[in-house]
């Protein structure tokens, strides 16, 4: 059967398929559009499940506000070349579309909402992909409730967004540097008492150990500069041996920095003062929270240095944050 050119062009007005895999659509349908496009849609789940384990690093990641919700969806694909294309933005923004309408609520039953033009999520992101030949998936949807939200999209890569709740409405430019805070610093909390206490655990156990191998490294390097060896050149055994090797220090040299360092090593590991230890590991700990949750972290948008809380505070004295949410691509 001849399959003409004005049939191609309205099969592809109708699926939005290359050319290409239209004309091969409609040559192994024999002509029946219906039947074509069933194969441009089995052509796009075939090559969903053949790039299944590929990375979906690009893509567009959408905030959508209505009333007191608020949501994130990110639509993943491959390549910033198919990121950029008018119908995959299209298709992300009919999905966030879907979601704050629908509110759903999780990432598996945003998959069975329905978009506008009546198709599933999961089968307009799985037809895309056929369309594209690139994996697509939906990467994360997020959801906030809150009586005021304010929302944040990076308009140049298209690969960041973010969502901030309040418990009241007040100085919107205020609110967009709050949410475009959230964006750019990525803070693990609101405060410091919503912080998880899994966080904490492990912030703490990490400064512990810092904490020590820095008061052994120290003690070490006096011992070293005791015997006149220069710290920098024995700090690791690759330096020790290729310092050896320019004549920047001795055989001799070597062996004594090899034995001072395992014996000051094991003698300070067992003779360290806990209550020290505990006292600059619990300092590191209020630094973090200073520079990970969101009402100490310096503003941004200001001067950098005060606190988030106090810049809210100023705008209204009754503002304060709820919750947010944040979704990167490239995280």
């Amino acid at each position: 059967m001849e399959i003409k050119a004005v049939d191609v062009a309205k099969l592809r007005k109708m699926t939005g398929a290359g050319m290409m895999d239209c004309k091969k659509a409609l040559v192994e349908a024999n002509g029946d559009y219906e039947r074509a496009k069933e194969i441009i849609k089995e052509k796009g789940k075939l090559i969903a499940a053949k790039r299944a384990d590929r990375e979906t690093s690009e893509g567009a990641a959408i905030a959508k506000v209505n009333g007191n919700k608020g949501v994130i969806v990110a639509l993943g694909c491959e390549t910033d070349f198919v990121a950029k294309n008018d119908e995959f933005q299209a298709l992300a923004n009919a999905i966030a579309d879907a979601a704050i309408a629908q509110l759903p609520a999780d990432k598996e039953a945003l998959m069975a909402c329905t978009l506008a033009d009546g198709r599933t999520v999961e089968a307009a992101v799985t037809e895309q992909s056929g369309k594209t030949g690139e994996k697509h998936q939906v990467v994360a949807y997020e959801t906030i409730e809150a009586p005021y939200i304010a929302a944040y999209m990076h308009k140049i890569t298209g690969k960041l967004a973010a969502i901030v709740g309040f418990n009241k409405e007040f100085d919107e430019q205020v609110a967009k540097g709050v949410v475009m805070q959230v964006a750019s610093m990525n803070p693990v909390a609101v405060a410091v008492d919503s912080v998880p206490q899994e966080v904490i655990d492990n912030e703490l156990k990490t400064a512990t150990e810092k904490t020590k191998e820095e008061l052994i490294l120290k003690a070490v390097q006096a011992e070293l500069q005791k015997a006149g060896i220069n710290p920098a050149h024995v700090d690791s055994e690759d330096h020790i041996e290729s310092n050896q090797a320019k004549g920047w220090i001795t055989a001799e040299q070597a062996a004594q920095a090899r034995e001072i360092i395992a014996r000051v090593s094991a003698e300070k590991a067992g003779n360290l003062p806990e209550q020290m230890v505990a006292n600059i590991a619990k300092g590191r700990l209020q630094k973090f929270f200073k520079e990970q949750t969101l009402e100490e972290q310096g503003y941004q948008m200001g001067d950098g240095k005060t606190p988030v809380k106090d810049v809210i505070k100023a705008a209204d004295k009754e503002a304060k944050v709820l919750c947010f949410k944040r979704v990167s691509l490239t995280d």
